[in-house]
């Protein structure tokens, strides 16, 4: 019954023997989503003391891989209000001021202002975060991000989403249409809660993968089996992912990504409380404050102007918030991004795209002068059929740029890159 190749805990009835059926229900997790619930900060990855940590091994009735997805799919819960905690550690390298200046560019990047989710949620892509969660049904939700003496919150009430800073004292506000039944409207451009997590990873479930029941925990005060997902492949990075699934509701409660590399997870998202009670209408209403800069988006009735809280329009800030007319379009940083194209299946599978551009000369810093030469000492040196290049690694994505300006990237090892180069050639 491949991918669920050790049902070791096997034992509950009812369990569908056609594969059909297992194969459908397969598909359904993976597009289920808890309304809201998740939407979790749409910030990828979030210090609370202690730090999360399974404890205890409740007794719970044996219950198969394939019930245990079927449980995660079924999972109706629709109100909740907790803390996560989320960390990651990417093995990125420390640039110190560069590393700041790069997210200060992308948090002004989109729309000038510091509360846009698209980038200030990048923000939260290393390091260990705490998030407030709160949903109710698919038209409430409220995420926040606790930061030293100051909080990001996303709210989404309705047909409004709002996002405020209260660093920088700056709102982003965009409209949205009411959720249909099913679907999430909510921002969900990175994922952070478990649920989230746990979708993304339950797409990838096919025959190159081996799914089994691991015993049981204990998370946030509750019990929760745990599903162990792990590639069959050889040259992923990924070496096993694990998801807590609460016993009673079928919602995951943690997440767990380990590289094959070992050490420290590369992701690692929990509850560390959690409650499946209705939210008091309050938590969702939200209300500029006074003084206020707000940002309308593209989607508002007014997206040209950027005003304060008391409503007077702020001319040099709309016009700031303008791209430069000097800035690079999309064309020109890839232009064969559109014929991005896939190599391999499964875990091991490597996007393989051409930048339209000269690459990254290796090599001497002749070639590319001092700013290729710093480039290059971030990575290793590689060559083969494709010729010569330089693969930039983390614990879990690694990519590879030729010096002509082919670029392949996966959850896969250096040597698969190198070899997926070459067949290319």
């Amino acid at each position: 019954m491949a991918p669920y190749e050790s049902d070791r805990t096997a034992g509950a009835e009812g369990l569908p023997d056609e594969a059909d059926d297992v194969r459908a229900g397969r598909r359904k997790a993976a597009r289920y989503v808890v309304p809201v619930a998740v939407v979790g900060v749409a910030a990828a990855t979030i210090g609370l003391v202690p730090a999360l940590a399974d404890s205890g091994d409740p007794s719970l009735p044996k219950i198969t891989a394939e019930q245990l997805i079927e449980k995660i799919a079924k999972s109706d819960v629709q109100q909740l209000s907790g803390t996560v905690k989320v960390s990651t550690d990417l093995g990125l390298p420390s640039l110190g001021g560069l590393e700041s200046g790069m997210l200060s560019g992308v948090t002004k990047g989109s729309g000038g202002s510091s509360a846009d989710p698209q980038s200030k949620l990048m923000e939260l892509a290393s390091g260990t975060h705490t998030v407030r969660v709160a949903a109710d049904g698919p038209d409430k939700a409220k995420v926040s991000v606790l930061e030293n003496a100051a909080e990001y919150s996303i709210i989404h009430n309705g047909n409004d989403v709002w996002a405020y800073d209260s660093k920088s004292n700056e709102v982003y506000h965009s409209t949205a249409p009411a959720a249909e039944k099913g679907q999430e409207k909510a921002p969900k451009d990175v994922p952070t809660t478990p649920k989230q997590l746990a979708d993304e990873a339950l797409k990838s479930v096919d025959d190159t993968t081996s799914v089994t029941v691991d015993g049981t925990a204990q998370v946030a005060g509750r019990d929760a089996y745990k599903l162990l997902i792990k590639p069959k492949q050889s040259g992923s990075t990924v070496g096993a992912i694990t998801v807590a699934v609460d016993a009673k509701t079928g919602v995951p409660l943690k997440f767990t990504l380990v590289p094959t590399s070992g050490g420290a997870a590369v992701v690692d998202a929990g509850f560390t409380q959690v409650a499946f009670a209705k939210p008091a209408a309050s938590t969702f209403d939200f209300t500029p404050p006074k003084g206020a800069k707000v940002t309308e988006g593209k989607d508002s009735k007014d997206s040209k102007d950027s005003k304060d809280s008391k409503g007077s329009k702020d001319s040099k800030d709309s016009k700031d918030s303008k791209a430069p007319e000097s800035a690079p379009s999309r064309g020109d940083l890839g232009k064969g991004l559109d014929g991005l194209k896939t190599v391999g299946k499964g875990w091991s599978t490597i996007a393989e795209f051409d930048t339209g551009g000269q690459g990254m000369p290796s090599g001497s810093s002749s070639q590319g002068g001092n700013v290729s030469g710093f480039l290059n000492s971030l990575g290793d040196h590689v060559k083969g059929k494709f010729g010569s290049g330089t693969v930039f690694s983390t614990r879990l994505v690694n990519a590879l740029i030729t010096d002509d300006g082919k670029v392949y990237a996966g959850a896969v090892t250096k040597d698969a890159l190198v070899k997926a180069a070459n067949a290319a050639h």
